[in-house]
């Protein structure tokens, strides 16, 4: 608690030690008891002192009119060369005036391309049939082989001897291809085989 009115104390100290230097270095306003120039007064005027140049110095114009190709002394103007009179006029020739713009011909119109509708391919009722079926793999065991066929449903394993769609029948089977036989006609009919594509016979 003293040191906190210590502390106090010395501030208030400070304060008031600059309240007193504020006020002994504040500026006043000084006073003069006769003013020297008074409202009413006419201001006299102070005329300049001439002065002490040679009465005799002054610009020379008369020799501004002698002639150019010449000095003051008399003496040739040795720098007439690079300046020469510009009284004497070069007529300078002015330039040939540009071709006129050659015109390009226009380009010759395109020609319009008709468009053709789509050929549509129609599907014979052999290429519908096999279309349906997708060759996934073969198995092959003891000489025998089998395909695997899917028509999105179920899946069939198809052998030599055996019917597709109750309308063809194997003849044939290898690695690369399956040979049918139509049931109505008799003819056979060689199709590649490409796993996960469907069968894709040709046309008849």
């Amino acid at each position: 608690m003293n040191r906190q009115r210590l502390i106090l104390t010395v501030l208030l100290v400070l304060f008031a030690a600059s309240l007193i230097y504020s006020y002994v270095r504040m500026p006043r306003q000084k006073t003069v008891d006769k003013l020297k120039f008074q409202s009413g007064m006419t201001a006299q005027r102070v005329e300049s002192k001439p002065g002490k140049g040679n009465d005799t110095e002054r610009v020379r114009l008369d020799l501004l009119d002698k002639a150019p190709a010449y000095a003051s002394t008399g003496g040739k103007n040795i720098f007439q060369s690079l300046f020469p009179d510009e009284s004497i006029k070069i007529p300078v020739p002015l330039p040939p005036p540009p071709p006129p713009p050659v015109k390009k011909p226009a380009p010759p119109p395109m020609p319009t391309v008709q468009s053709q509708a789509p050929v549509v391919i129609e599907q014979t009722p052999l290429q519908r049939d096999l279309s349906t079926f997708t060759f996934l793999g073969f198995l092959k065991k003891d000489s025998l082989k089998k395909i695997f066929l899917t028509n999105g449903k179920e899946i069939f394993v198809v052998k030599k001897g055996d019917k597709i769609a109750n309308k063809y029948d194997v003849t044939s089977l290898t690695d690369e291809s399956l040979t049918i036989t139509s049931l109505q006609d008799s003819g056979e009919i060689v199709i590649p085989l490409i796993e996960n594509r469907p069968l894709s016979a040709p046309k008849r």
